[in-house]
Protein backbone atom coordinates (compact mmCIF):
# COMPACT_ATOMS: atom_id res chain seq x y z
CA UNK A 1 0.00 0.00 0.00
CA UNK A 2 1.07 3.68 -1.03
CA UNK A 3 0.86 6.29 0.95
CA UNK A 4 -0.15 9.54 -1.49
CA UNK A 5 2.42 11.60 -0.38
CA UNK A 6 5.06 9.04 -0.80
CA UNK A 7 3.45 8.69 -4.21
CA UNK A 8 4.04 12.20 -5.13
CA UNK A 9 7.69 11.74 -3.95
CA UNK A 10 9.00 9.46 -5.94
CA UNK A 11 6.95 10.80 -8.96
CA UNK A 12 9.32 13.70 -7.61
CA UNK A 13 12.54 11.85 -7.61
CA UNK A 14 12.27 10.81 -11.04
CA UNK A 15 11.58 13.68 -12.37
CA UNK A 16 14.96 15.15 -11.07
CA UNK A 17 16.59 12.48 -12.08
CA UNK A 18 15.54 12.69 -15.45
CA UNK A 19 16.88 15.53 -15.95
CA UNK A 20 19.84 15.27 -18.44
CA UNK A 21 22.19 17.81 -16.52
CA UNK A 22 25.98 18.42 -17.67
CA UNK A 23 27.83 17.26 -15.04
CA UNK A 24 31.62 18.49 -14.87
CA UNK A 25 34.58 16.12 -15.11
CA UNK A 26 36.04 14.26 -11.71
CA UNK A 27 32.83 15.63 -9.83
CA UNK A 28 30.87 13.04 -7.71
CA UNK A 29 27.59 12.42 -8.93
CA UNK A 30 24.58 11.54 -6.73
CA UNK A 31 25.06 7.82 -7.77
CA UNK A 32 29.07 7.91 -5.84
CA UNK A 33 28.02 9.69 -2.61
CA UNK A 34 30.06 8.21 0.06
CA UNK A 35 28.74 6.71 2.73
CA UNK A 36 27.27 9.18 5.50
CA UNK A 37 28.38 12.10 2.99
CA UNK A 38 24.87 13.23 1.46
CA UNK A 39 24.11 16.76 0.85
CA UNK A 40 26.98 18.34 2.41
CA UNK A 41 29.75 16.44 0.61
CA UNK A 42 28.17 17.40 -2.35
CA UNK A 43 27.15 21.07 -1.70
CA UNK A 44 30.79 21.34 -0.91
CA UNK A 45 31.96 19.86 -3.94
CA UNK A 46 29.73 21.39 -6.32
CA UNK A 47 30.04 24.91 -4.80
CA UNK A 48 33.32 25.07 -4.80
CA UNK A 49 33.49 24.99 -8.64
CA UNK A 50 33.16 27.88 -10.20
CA UNK A 51 31.78 25.61 -13.80
CA UNK A 52 28.47 24.47 -11.93
CA UNK A 53 25.68 26.68 -12.65
CA UNK A 54 23.44 27.56 -9.76
CA UNK A 55 20.25 26.10 -10.47
CA UNK A 56 22.23 22.56 -11.19
CA UNK A 57 23.85 22.95 -7.16
CA UNK A 58 20.03 24.09 -6.00
CA UNK A 59 18.52 20.73 -8.25
CA UNK A 60 21.03 18.74 -6.63
CA UNK A 61 20.54 20.00 -3.24
CA UNK A 62 16.21 19.32 -3.85
CA UNK A 63 17.39 16.11 -5.21
CA UNK A 64 18.53 14.72 -1.71
CA UNK A 65 16.35 16.80 0.67
CA UNK A 66 13.65 14.12 -1.50
CA UNK A 67 15.81 11.13 -0.91
CA UNK A 68 15.80 11.75 2.47
CA UNK A 69 12.32 12.67 2.61
CA UNK A 70 11.55 9.21 0.57
CA UNK A 71 13.71 7.42 2.88
CA UNK A 72 11.62 8.33 6.04
CA UNK A 73 9.01 7.72 4.22
CA UNK A 74 9.80 4.41 3.44
CA UNK A 75 10.50 3.56 6.53
CA UNK A 76 7.13 4.46 7.88
CA UNK A 77 5.52 2.55 5.53
CA UNK A 78 7.33 -0.39 6.51
CA UNK A 79 6.44 -0.24 9.89
CA UNK A 80 2.35 0.11 8.89
CA UNK A 81 3.08 -2.90 7.00
CA UNK A 82 4.33 -4.67 9.44
CA UNK A 83 1.26 -3.81 11.57
CA UNK A 84 -0.78 -4.51 8.86
CA UNK A 85 0.35 -7.68 8.75
CA UNK A 86 -0.33 -8.37 12.56
CA UNK A 87 -3.98 -8.08 11.57
CA UNK A 88 -6.19 -11.13 10.01
CA UNK A 89 -6.11 -11.24 6.76
CA UNK A 90 -10.13 -10.29 6.42
CA UNK A 91 -9.23 -7.13 8.49
CA UNK A 92 -6.62 -5.70 6.67
CA UNK A 93 -8.93 -5.79 3.23
CA UNK A 94 -11.32 -3.59 5.61
CA UNK A 95 -8.63 -1.86 6.15
CA UNK A 96 -7.93 -0.67 2.37
CA UNK A 97 -7.64 2.70 0.84
CA UNK A 98 -8.33 3.94 -2.23
CA UNK A 99 -4.64 3.82 -3.93
CA UNK A 100 -4.78 -0.10 -2.97
CA UNK A 101 -5.08 -2.44 -5.91
CA UNK A 102 -8.38 -4.19 -6.71
CA UNK A 103 -8.98 -6.70 -4.43
CA UNK A 104 -9.19 -10.49 -5.70
CA UNK A 105 -11.06 -13.53 -4.38
CA UNK A 106 -9.09 -16.48 -3.78
CA UNK A 107 -10.82 -17.92 -6.74
CA UNK A 108 -9.05 -15.45 -9.08
CA UNK A 109 -6.64 -17.06 -10.93
CA UNK A 110 -9.06 -19.89 -11.47
CA UNK A 111 -11.65 -17.60 -13.28
CA UNK A 112 -8.62 -16.74 -15.80
CA UNK A 113 -7.82 -20.48 -16.24
CA UNK A 114 -11.63 -20.99 -17.25
CA UNK A 115 -11.83 -17.76 -19.78
CA UNK A 116 -13.25 -15.61 -17.33
CA UNK A 117 -13.60 -11.75 -18.35
CA UNK A 118 -13.04 -9.69 -15.11
CA UNK A 119 -14.47 -6.72 -14.16
CA UNK A 120 -14.35 -4.28 -11.29
CA UNK A 121 -17.36 -4.64 -8.98
CA UNK A 122 -17.94 -3.19 -5.89
CA UNK A 123 -14.09 -3.01 -5.42
CA UNK A 124 -13.07 -6.82 -6.45
CA UNK A 125 -12.15 -8.22 -9.39
CA UNK A 126 -14.66 -10.61 -10.41
CA UNK A 127 -15.75 -12.15 -13.81
CA UNK A 128 -18.66 -10.91 -15.69
CA UNK A 129 -19.21 -13.68 -18.16
CA UNK A 130 -16.95 -16.61 -19.07
CA UNK A 131 -16.28 -18.61 -22.66
CA UNK A 132 -20.41 -18.80 -22.82
CA UNK A 133 -22.62 -15.87 -23.67
CA UNK A 134 -24.66 -13.72 -20.86
CA UNK A 135 -28.24 -15.43 -22.03
CA UNK A 136 -26.22 -18.79 -22.18
CA UNK A 137 -25.22 -18.49 -18.86
CA UNK A 138 -28.54 -17.65 -17.38
CA UNK A 139 -30.87 -19.73 -19.47
CA UNK A 140 -28.09 -22.85 -18.33
CA UNK A 141 -28.86 -21.65 -14.76
CA UNK A 142 -32.94 -21.79 -15.56
CA UNK A 143 -32.58 -25.62 -16.70
CA UNK A 144 -29.36 -27.01 -14.81
CA UNK A 145 -26.95 -25.20 -12.29
CA UNK A 146 -24.31 -23.03 -12.27
CA UNK A 147 -21.42 -21.82 -9.92
CA UNK A 148 -20.77 -18.50 -9.03
CA UNK A 149 -17.98 -17.14 -6.69
CA UNK A 150 -19.71 -14.65 -4.35
CA UNK A 151 -16.69 -14.73 -2.38
CA UNK A 152 -16.51 -10.64 -2.36
CA UNK A 153 -19.63 -11.03 0.38
CA UNK A 154 -19.06 -9.94 3.73
CA UNK A 155 -18.91 -12.97 5.83
CA UNK A 156 -19.06 -12.56 9.58
CA UNK A 157 -19.82 -14.29 13.09
CA UNK A 158 -21.68 -11.97 15.79
CA UNK A 159 -21.08 -14.54 19.31
CA UNK A 160 -21.53 -13.91 22.81
CA UNK A 161 -25.05 -14.68 25.07
CA UNK A 162 -26.07 -11.31 23.73
CA UNK A 163 -25.52 -11.92 20.11
CA UNK A 164 -29.49 -11.79 19.53
CA UNK A 165 -29.87 -8.31 21.42
CA UNK A 166 -27.06 -6.60 19.26
CA UNK A 167 -28.29 -7.92 16.10
CA UNK A 168 -31.96 -6.55 16.94
CA UNK A 169 -30.34 -3.16 17.75
CA UNK A 170 -29.68 -3.31 14.02
CA UNK A 171 -32.34 -4.84 12.08
CA UNK A 172 -35.89 -5.00 11.39
CA UNK A 173 -36.26 -8.64 11.59
CA UNK A 174 -37.25 -11.24 14.52
CA UNK A 175 -34.30 -12.93 15.17
CA UNK A 176 -35.02 -14.24 18.47
CA UNK A 177 -37.66 -16.54 16.72
CA UNK A 178 -34.90 -18.12 14.33
CA UNK A 179 -34.69 -22.19 15.26
CA UNK A 180 -31.34 -23.56 15.08
CA UNK A 181 -29.42 -23.13 11.33
CA UNK A 182 -32.45 -21.51 10.59
CA UNK A 183 -32.22 -17.84 8.48
CA UNK A 184 -33.91 -14.95 7.27
CA UNK A 185 -33.09 -11.89 5.12
CA UNK A 186 -33.25 -8.81 7.08
CA UNK A 187 -32.30 -5.18 6.81
CA UNK A 188 -30.33 -2.74 8.40
CA UNK A 189 -32.33 0.77 9.13
CA UNK A 190 -31.71 4.05 10.04
CA UNK A 191 -33.49 6.07 12.42
CA UNK A 192 -35.03 7.91 9.06
CA UNK A 193 -36.62 4.42 8.13
CA UNK A 194 -33.93 4.09 5.41
CA UNK A 195 -32.32 0.57 4.45
CA UNK A 196 -28.23 0.92 5.57
CA UNK A 197 -28.05 -2.51 3.79
CA UNK A 198 -29.66 -5.65 3.14
CA UNK A 199 -28.23 -9.28 4.66
CA UNK A 200 -29.02 -12.90 6.28
CA UNK A 201 -28.58 -13.63 9.43
CA UNK A 202 -28.36 -17.50 10.41
CA UNK A 203 -28.73 -18.61 14.14
CA UNK A 204 -26.45 -21.63 14.03
CA UNK A 205 -26.62 -24.57 16.31
CA UNK A 206 -22.50 -23.76 17.05
CA UNK A 207 -23.90 -20.87 19.47
CA UNK A 208 -23.34 -17.88 16.57
CA UNK A 209 -25.14 -15.75 14.07
CA UNK A 210 -23.74 -15.95 11.07
CA UNK A 211 -24.38 -12.94 8.62
CA UNK A 212 -24.29 -12.54 5.24
CA UNK A 213 -23.94 -8.87 3.59
CA UNK A 214 -23.50 -6.91 1.03
CA UNK A 215 -19.54 -6.19 -0.44
CA UNK A 216 -20.02 -2.75 -1.76
CA UNK A 217 -21.13 -2.22 2.03
CA UNK A 218 -18.15 -3.92 3.38
CA UNK A 219 -16.69 -1.03 5.50
CA UNK A 220 -19.89 0.90 6.38
CA UNK A 221 -22.05 -2.36 7.89
CA UNK A 222 -19.08 -3.51 9.27
CA UNK A 223 -18.47 -0.63 11.03
CA UNK A 224 -21.89 -0.70 12.03
CA UNK A 225 -21.60 -3.52 13.73
CA UNK A 226 -18.35 -2.90 15.44
CA UNK A 227 -19.12 0.39 16.88
CA UNK A 228 -22.67 -1.78 18.58
CA UNK A 229 -20.33 -4.16 19.89
CA UNK A 230 -18.28 -1.83 21.65
CA UNK A 231 -21.15 0.41 22.67
CA UNK A 232 -22.91 -2.84 24.25
CA UNK A 233 -19.74 -4.09 25.68
CA UNK A 234 -19.32 -0.93 27.36
CA UNK A 235 -22.38 -1.66 28.91
CA UNK A 236 -21.69 -5.00 30.14
CA UNK A 237 -23.11 -7.46 27.37
CA UNK A 238 -21.34 -10.28 26.30
CA UNK A 239 -21.46 -10.27 22.78
CA UNK A 240 -18.05 -9.88 20.38
CA UNK A 241 -18.18 -9.84 16.19
CA UNK A 242 -15.31 -12.18 14.12
CA UNK A 243 -14.44 -11.25 10.42
CA UNK A 244 -14.56 -14.50 8.61
CA UNK A 245 -11.38 -15.30 5.95
CA UNK A 246 -13.77 -17.73 3.97
CA UNK A 247 -14.42 -18.31 0.33
CA UNK A 248 -18.18 -18.11 -0.29
CA UNK A 249 -19.48 -19.81 -3.21
CA UNK A 250 -22.85 -20.06 -5.09
CA UNK A 251 -24.51 -23.18 -6.58
CA UNK A 252 -27.51 -22.31 -8.58
CA UNK A 253 -30.32 -23.99 -10.49
CA UNK A 254 -32.97 -26.93 -10.25
CA UNK A 255 -29.69 -29.74 -10.32
CA UNK A 256 -27.69 -28.22 -7.73
CA UNK A 257 -29.14 -30.45 -4.76
CA UNK A 258 -28.57 -33.70 -6.97
CA UNK A 259 -24.95 -32.38 -8.12
CA UNK A 260 -24.30 -31.60 -4.23
CA UNK A 261 -25.92 -34.60 -2.93
CA UNK A 262 -23.39 -36.55 -4.67
CA UNK A 263 -20.16 -34.88 -2.65
CA UNK A 264 -21.72 -35.08 1.15
CA UNK A 265 -23.19 -37.24 3.43
CA UNK A 266 -25.92 -35.45 4.86
CA UNK A 267 -29.51 -35.56 3.39
CA UNK A 268 -30.13 -32.25 1.43
CA UNK A 269 -33.62 -33.17 1.14
CA UNK A 270 -34.19 -32.46 4.86
CA UNK A 271 -32.06 -28.99 4.12
CA UNK A 272 -34.69 -26.58 3.21
CA UNK A 273 -34.84 -23.21 1.68
CA UNK A 274 -32.78 -20.53 4.10
CA UNK A 275 -31.90 -23.23 6.82
CA UNK A 276 -27.69 -24.27 6.90
CA UNK A 277 -25.78 -27.01 8.67
CA UNK A 278 -21.55 -27.55 8.33
CA UNK A 279 -20.69 -30.65 6.56
CA UNK A 280 -17.65 -32.02 4.03
CA UNK A 281 -18.46 -31.72 0.98
CA UNK A 282 -16.15 -33.14 -1.93
CA UNK A 283 -13.57 -34.03 0.56
CA UNK A 284 -13.55 -30.31 2.06
CA UNK A 285 -14.64 -30.80 6.01
CA UNK A 286 -15.70 -27.12 7.53
CA UNK A 287 -18.10 -26.25 4.71
CA UNK A 288 -21.36 -24.46 5.85
CA UNK A 289 -24.10 -24.85 3.52
CA UNK A 290 -27.13 -23.17 3.35
CA UNK A 291 -29.80 -23.32 0.98
CA UNK A 292 -30.65 -19.93 -0.07
CA UNK A 293 -29.84 -17.72 -3.37
CA UNK A 294 -29.64 -14.82 -5.89
CA UNK A 295 -30.92 -16.32 -8.78
CA UNK A 296 -34.83 -17.40 -7.90
CA UNK A 297 -33.59 -21.04 -8.21
CA UNK A 298 -33.22 -23.89 -6.08
CA UNK A 299 -29.62 -23.71 -4.98
CA UNK A 300 -27.09 -23.23 -1.90
CA UNK A 301 -24.05 -20.95 -0.75
CA UNK A 302 -21.11 -22.59 0.93
CA UNK A 303 -18.72 -20.62 3.06
CA UNK A 304 -15.47 -22.86 3.13
CA UNK A 305 -11.98 -22.13 3.92
CA UNK A 306 -10.01 -19.63 1.42
CA UNK A 307 -7.34 -22.13 1.07
CA UNK A 308 -10.06 -24.71 -0.28
CA UNK A 309 -12.19 -23.17 -2.59
CA UNK A 310 -10.66 -24.00 -5.71
CA UNK A 311 -10.33 -27.05 -4.80
CA UNK A 312 -13.87 -27.39 -4.23
CA UNK A 313 -14.91 -25.49 -7.15
CA UNK A 314 -12.79 -27.94 -9.68
CA UNK A 315 -14.99 -30.85 -7.67
CA UNK A 316 -17.88 -29.18 -8.64
CA UNK A 317 -17.07 -28.43 -12.12
CA UNK A 318 -16.88 -31.90 -12.99
CA UNK A 319 -20.10 -32.38 -12.73
CA UNK A 320 -21.45 -31.74 -16.56
CA UNK A 321 -24.08 -30.10 -15.25
CA UNK A 322 -22.26 -27.46 -13.79
CA UNK A 323 -20.97 -24.33 -15.73
CA UNK A 324 -19.61 -21.53 -14.37
CA UNK A 325 -21.39 -18.12 -14.32
CA UNK A 326 -20.65 -14.41 -13.74
CA UNK A 327 -21.64 -10.70 -13.19
CA UNK A 328 -24.09 -10.62 -15.95
CA UNK A 329 -25.91 -13.97 -15.45
CA UNK A 330 -26.11 -13.18 -11.83
CA UNK A 331 -27.90 -9.62 -12.44
CA UNK A 332 -30.11 -11.05 -14.94
CA UNK A 333 -31.30 -13.72 -12.83
CA UNK A 334 -32.00 -11.49 -9.98
CA UNK A 335 -33.85 -9.26 -11.95
CA UNK A 336 -36.44 -11.81 -13.07
CA UNK A 337 -36.85 -13.03 -9.41
CA UNK A 338 -37.95 -9.54 -8.45
CA UNK A 339 -35.01 -9.50 -6.26
CA UNK A 340 -33.13 -6.45 -5.14
CA UNK A 341 -29.37 -4.97 -5.67
CA UNK A 342 -28.82 -2.70 -3.29
CA UNK A 343 -27.47 0.82 -4.03
CA UNK A 344 -29.82 0.69 -6.95
CA UNK A 345 -33.59 -0.87 -6.15
CA UNK A 346 -32.87 0.38 -2.36
CA UNK A 347 -30.56 2.63 -0.43
CA UNK A 348 -30.69 4.61 2.62
CA UNK A 349 -33.62 7.25 1.74
CA UNK A 350 -36.02 3.98 0.83
CA UNK A 351 -37.87 2.01 3.33
CA UNK A 352 -38.58 -0.93 3.51
CA UNK A 353 -42.37 -0.30 3.03
CA UNK A 354 -41.62 1.73 0.33
CA UNK A 355 -39.13 -1.19 -1.35
CA UNK A 356 -41.88 -3.25 -1.24
CA UNK A 357 -40.33 -5.64 2.11
CA UNK A 358 -42.94 -4.62 4.32
CA UNK A 359 -42.63 -9.34 4.90
CA UNK A 360 -38.97 -8.54 6.50
CA UNK A 361 -40.21 -6.65 9.36
CA UNK A 362 -40.63 -9.18 12.07
CA UNK A 363 -44.28 -9.09 13.78
CA UNK A 364 -43.07 -8.63 17.37
CA UNK A 365 -40.33 -6.19 16.07
CA UNK A 366 -43.59 -4.33 14.87
CA UNK A 367 -45.45 -4.30 17.65
CA UNK A 368 -42.65 -3.51 19.89
CA UNK A 369 -41.32 -0.78 17.47
CA UNK A 370 -37.68 -1.07 18.54
CA UNK A 371 -35.89 -1.17 15.85
CA UNK A 372 -33.84 1.78 14.04
CA UNK A 373 -36.52 3.74 12.53
CA UNK A 374 -39.62 2.08 13.52
CA UNK A 375 -41.13 5.36 14.15
CA UNK A 376 -41.30 6.21 10.07
CA UNK A 377 -41.30 2.61 9.25
CA UNK A 378 -44.15 1.21 11.22
CA UNK A 379 -46.63 3.96 10.17
CA UNK A 380 -46.32 3.27 6.92
CA UNK A 381 -48.06 0.05 6.99
CA UNK A 382 -51.11 1.22 8.08
CA UNK A 383 -51.17 4.24 5.45
CA UNK A 384 -50.42 5.29 1.77
CA UNK A 385 -46.56 5.62 1.06
CA UNK A 386 -46.08 8.49 -1.62
CA UNK A 387 -44.11 5.80 -3.97
CA UNK A 388 -43.58 2.25 -4.18
CA UNK A 389 -41.23 0.13 -5.74
CA UNK A 390 -42.78 -2.22 -8.77
CA UNK A 391 -42.10 -4.55 -11.94
CA UNK A 392 -42.49 -3.54 -15.29
CA UNK A 393 -42.52 -4.99 -18.61
CA UNK A 394 -42.01 -2.71 -20.87
CA UNK A 395 -41.98 -2.79 -25.19
CA UNK A 396 -39.94 -1.31 -27.35
CA UNK A 397 -35.42 -1.32 -26.65
CA UNK A 398 -33.93 -2.43 -23.20
CA UNK A 399 -35.14 -0.41 -20.49
CA UNK A 400 -31.92 0.42 -17.91
CA UNK A 401 -31.45 2.35 -14.71
CA UNK A 402 -32.45 6.01 -14.53
CA UNK A 403 -34.52 5.64 -17.31
CA UNK A 404 -37.64 8.03 -16.53
CA UNK A 405 -41.11 6.84 -15.85
CA UNK A 406 -44.01 8.51 -16.70
CA UNK A 407 -48.11 8.48 -17.08
CA UNK A 408 -50.13 7.71 -20.09
CA UNK A 409 -50.39 11.61 -19.95
CA UNK A 410 -46.37 12.38 -20.19
CA UNK A 411 -46.18 13.11 -16.50
CA UNK A 412 -42.63 11.87 -15.25
CA UNK A 413 -43.76 9.98 -12.31
CA UNK A 414 -40.26 8.06 -11.17
CA UNK A 415 -37.42 6.39 -12.34
CA UNK A 416 -36.19 3.25 -13.33
CA UNK A 417 -33.99 1.40 -11.17
CA UNK A 418 -32.82 -1.56 -12.82
CA UNK A 419 -33.74 -2.97 -16.01
CA UNK A 420 -32.65 -5.71 -18.89
CA UNK A 421 -34.44 -7.88 -21.50
CA UNK A 422 -35.50 -11.07 -20.07
CA UNK A 423 -34.07 -14.32 -21.35
CA UNK A 424 -36.39 -16.86 -20.21
CA UNK A 425 -39.59 -14.35 -21.12
CA UNK A 426 -38.01 -12.42 -24.13
CA UNK A 427 -38.92 -9.40 -23.09
CA UNK A 428 -37.98 -6.31 -21.55
CA UNK A 429 -38.37 -6.25 -17.72
CA UNK A 430 -37.51 -3.87 -14.81
CA UNK A 431 -38.21 -2.07 -11.55
CA UNK A 432 -38.60 1.48 -10.43
CA UNK A 433 -40.27 3.57 -8.29
CA UNK A 434 -43.94 5.09 -9.06
CA UNK A 435 -46.31 6.98 -6.70
CA UNK A 436 -48.57 4.53 -4.77
CA UNK A 437 -52.07 5.17 -6.98
CA UNK A 438 -49.59 4.07 -10.12
CA UNK A 439 -48.63 0.58 -8.28
CA UNK A 440 -51.45 -1.63 -8.80
CA UNK A 441 -50.41 -4.81 -11.44
CA UNK A 442 -51.97 -3.93 -14.84
CA UNK A 443 -51.84 -0.20 -14.44
CA UNK A 444 -49.87 1.24 -17.81
CA UNK A 445 -47.62 3.55 -17.83
CA UNK A 446 -44.90 5.16 -20.04
CA UNK A 447 -41.13 5.04 -20.21
CA UNK A 448 -38.76 7.11 -21.72
CA UNK A 449 -35.54 5.27 -23.48
CA UNK A 450 -33.10 7.60 -25.51
CA UNK A 451 -35.64 10.55 -25.28
CA UNK A 452 -38.53 7.86 -27.17
CA UNK A 453 -41.79 6.99 -25.33
CA UNK A 454 -42.37 3.28 -25.01
CA UNK A 455 -45.60 1.26 -23.29
CA UNK A 456 -44.91 -0.06 -20.49
CA UNK A 457 -47.12 -2.19 -17.49
CA UNK A 458 -47.13 -2.90 -13.65
CA UNK A 459 -46.60 -6.27 -13.14
CA UNK A 460 -46.47 -8.43 -10.23
CA UNK A 461 -43.23 -9.57 -8.98
CA UNK A 462 -41.06 -12.34 -9.48
CA UNK A 463 -41.28 -11.92 -13.20
CA UNK A 464 -40.45 -15.74 -13.49
CA UNK A 465 -41.52 -18.08 -10.85
CA UNK A 466 -39.48 -19.46 -8.16
CA UNK A 467 -38.32 -23.28 -7.40
CA UNK A 468 -37.27 -22.78 -3.54
CA UNK A 469 -36.90 -25.74 -2.12
CA UNK A 470 -38.96 -26.07 0.23
CA UNK A 471 -40.75 -28.89 2.83
CA UNK A 472 -43.70 -30.80 1.54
Amino acid sequence: MEAPGAISLQLGVNALCALKLRLPLGLPTPSSDPPGGGETYLSRAWTTSPSVPGRVVASVRRLHQLRATMQWAGSMMSRLRSCLQALPSALRRSLSSAQDVIRRTPLYDFHLAHGGKMVAFAGWNLPVQYRDSHVDSHLHTRRHCSLFDVSHMLQTKIFGHDRVKLMESLVVGDIAELKPNQGTLSLFTNEAGGILDDLIVTNTSEGHLYVVSNAGCWEKDLTLMQDKVRELQNMGSDVGLEVMDNALLALQGPTAAQVLQAGVADDLRKLPFMTSAVMEVFGVSGCRVTRCGYTGEDGVEISVLAAEAVRLATALLENPEVKLAGLAARDSLRLEAGLCLYGNDIDEHTTPVEGSLSWTLGKRRRAAMDFPGASVIVPQLKGKVQRRRVGLMCEGAPVRAHNPILSTEGTVLGAVTSGCPSPCLRKNVAMGYVPYEYSRPGTLLLVEVRRKQQMAMVSKMPFVPTNYYTLK
